[in-house]
């Protein structure tokens, strides 16, 4: 299959977050278009395990959606950062846990048409509780849940997010006996 050609790009709008982008293109066959979508450094996604099994999940207020939403922890890519170190900054933010050990699951594009966001899937073990300090714009309840009852919420759609859903396909297979 044969690439688009990039013609030129230019910044729209900057934030903390992302930027929000358009480029100008060319198609193989010659036809010009224009591609509008959000740049971002990546994103890390933790699924925190304690020493018992539970999960570590988090629930907050999701502005877009106006509700609640259940999640592993998950943030975004500072500049120059790792994912390990994302991974690592946001379950003690978000959770108030510090990593002792940290494996890579897998990786997955959340929205694929409008960002260019990758984001990376880890397992974390041998935890260590700390303090939470999460951003201002978080308000968190940090939840312990056992695979069986994430699968159940899945299942009543108490767990809707797209992000979370695709981490746990993903990560899933490490709980079955």
């Amino acid at each position: 299959m044969k690439k688009w050609e990039k013609l030129s790009e230019e910044i729209l709008h900057k934030n903390p977050w992302w930027t929000y982008r358009h480029e100008k293109y060319v198609l193989p066959k010659g036809k010009e278009g224009d591609y509008y979508y959000m740049h971002t450094n990546g994103g890390a996604s933790v699924i925190p395990v304690l020493d018992d099994g539970r999960i570590i999940m988090t629930k907050q207020w999701r502005y877009l959606f106006k509700r609640e939403n259940i999640e592993f922890p998950i943030g975004g890519l500072k500049e120059n950062q790792s994912y390990e170190e994302a991974a690592r900054i946001e379950l003690e933010e978000e959770a108030g846990y510090k990593i002792g050990e940290l494996s890579f699951v897998g990786e997955m594009a959340s929205c694929k048409g409008l960002v260019d966001e990758m984001i990376k899937v880890f397992l974390a073990k041998k935890l260590e509780k700390t303090e939470s300090h999460p951003d201002e714009t978080e308000e968190i309840e940090i939840l312990f849940k056992t695979p069986e009852e994430i699968d159940k919420m899945i299942e009543t759609n108490e767990i809707w997010d797209g992000q979370v859903l695709a981490a746990w396909a993903m990560a899933r297979k490490y709980f079955i006996k």
